[in-house]
């Protein structure tokens, strides 16, 4: 005859099964959101080993960033897209905080990112972030923190206007669409702080250049970044 617990969990599992966010299957842990097969099926870039990385170069003659880093590669229809797609869309903060313990690990092994103050999402519009209910990139801040004990800070840079998709923009058009859009909203916090900016894509890396010259106008704030994925090309 089964327990009251087993049956709780039996009852929890038929009504809000416990399934992998890439593959829908049940061979997982209850620590996890992802089930071993598709961990194996992502790609680290290992990018946070090496100084001059894809990631870094974006930002060469740019902005003065001390490091950057990516921690998976992104493709389309892969399972990675699945797990982005079920955290951003779906609502799975589990899976998010998960991603971000990922990326912590990530970080504490590469001993590049050292003197860390702080962990600074890139924020969202207003209106966005009332219609997802959460900051994609704050989640990935807490999962990051809970690995590397650094703390986050939601106040340090806000969106001043919202800016549209950058999905199907070229190159130009993105760094014209996020021109201005970020501002300081807490000075004092960030003055003499090495600052992770964290977001969880990068592709052109327009937004985030565009957050980086904000906050690099702070009296001296030393700026790293780090996000889930890094897209190619």
């Amino acid at each position: 005859m089964l327990g009251l617990t087993a049956v709780t969990a039996a009852v929890k599992q038929l009504f809000f099964p416990h399934v992998c966010a890439g593959c829908a299957g049940e061979h997982l842990g209850n620590d996890s959101q992802i089930c071993p097969a598709c961990l194996q099926a992502l790609h680290p870039t290992l990018f946070s080993r090496y100084a001059n990385n894809p990631v870094e170069k974006k930002f060469t003659g740019r902005v003065p960033v001390q490091t950057a880093t990516a921690q998976f590669y992104f493709s389309k229809s892969s399972v990675l897209q699945q797990l982005v797609f079920n955290f951003k869309y779906a609502g799975n903060m589990a899976l998010g905080i998960q991603l971000g313990r990922s990326m912590g690990h990530g970080l504490q092994q590469a001993q590049r990112f050292t003197g860390i103050d702080l962990l600074l999402p890139v924020p969202l519009a207003p209106r966005k972030l009332r219609k997802r209910g959460f900051n994609q990139s704050a989640v990935l801040c807490n999962g990051i923190s809970e690995i590397t004990g650094w703390p986050v800070v939601e106040t340090g840079v806000q969106r001043l206007r919202a800016n549209t998709t950058q999905t199907r923009k070229d190159r130009v058009q993105r760094w014209e669409n996020v021109s201005g859009i970020f501002g300081v909203s807490n000075q004092q916090l960030l003055q003499n702080k090495h600052v992770l900016l964290v977001d969880d894509v990068i592709t052109t890396g327009a937004t985030l250049e565009a957050c980086a010259q904000t906050l690099l106008a702070v009296k001296g704030l030393q700026l790293s970044i780090a996000t889930l994925c890094y897209v190619p090309g």
